[in-house]
């Protein structure tokens, strides 16, 4: 039996192969990593929460805990509010957007961005996903480096990781919050923010000073 599991929750316009790397280097640390995919824009966030919390149930494992980059964090905040009876773990989340993102917002003034944010948006991305219980412990990560397809939308605030503001990925009741300088996809792939996310799964804070 796999006692330390981490589920990874990719985010928006991708697919579960985009948490390839980092469930690579999770899996290197010790970890169990498994990748859950779902529909980002034709089935919204609190219904791919349903989908994930039937994912997880049939997981071996006695401690569990969670990866949420972008949308992905949002979808984890409605697991937890409409599925809390979860095994213990921990969960991180890196460039979501736990604020109304000005990005969303700036897409959806415009029909073809709304059209390619679909449901995303309801109790997601433009805000009215259920508050942090902060029973369970949430790291947040936030990129700095603007960078990446987001440079192309007005209206974000800096400092961001060229999607999401760093002021978006804060939360109330959340454990711990750290910047790293890479961008929005970057946080996937940097090595910098696998050692902070494994670093906080095993002790429920980012490491200071490294």
């Amino acid at each position: 039996m796999n006692t330390e599991t981490v589920v990874l929750v990719h985010g928006l316009w991708v697919s579960a192969r985009n948490m390839g790397l980092l469930q690579h280097r999770l899996n290197a640390a010790g970890f169990h990593a498994l990748a859950f995919s779902y529909s980002t824009v034709q089935s919204a966030p609190r219904l791919n929460a349903m989908d994930l919390n039937a994912f997880c149930k049939k997981l071996d494992a006695t401690v569990l805990h969670f990866v949420g980059h972008s949308l992905g964090g949002l979808v984890l905040r409605h697991l937890f509010h409409d599925y809390p009876d979860q095994r213990p773990g921990r969960v991180v989340t890196l460039g979501t957007p736990h604020q109304p993102s000005s990005a969303a917002r700036s897409l959806s003034r415009v029909r073809p961005g709304r059209v390619a944010l679909g449901r995303s948006v309801q109790e997601g991305l433009l805000g009215g996903a259920p508050p942090w219980d902060a029973r369970r412990e949430l790291g947040c990560v936030a990129g700095t480096l603007r960078f990446g397809m987001g440079t192309l939308v007005p209206g974000i605030p800096a400092p961001s990781d060229g999607t999401v503001a760093v002021a978006e990925t804060r939360i109330e009741g959340m454990a711990d919050h750290i910047t790293a300088p890479v961008s929005h996809l970057g946080l996937l792939l940097s090595r910098r923010t696998a050692h902070y996310s494994i670093h906080f799964l095993r002790h429920g804070h980012f490491p200071r000073g490294e």
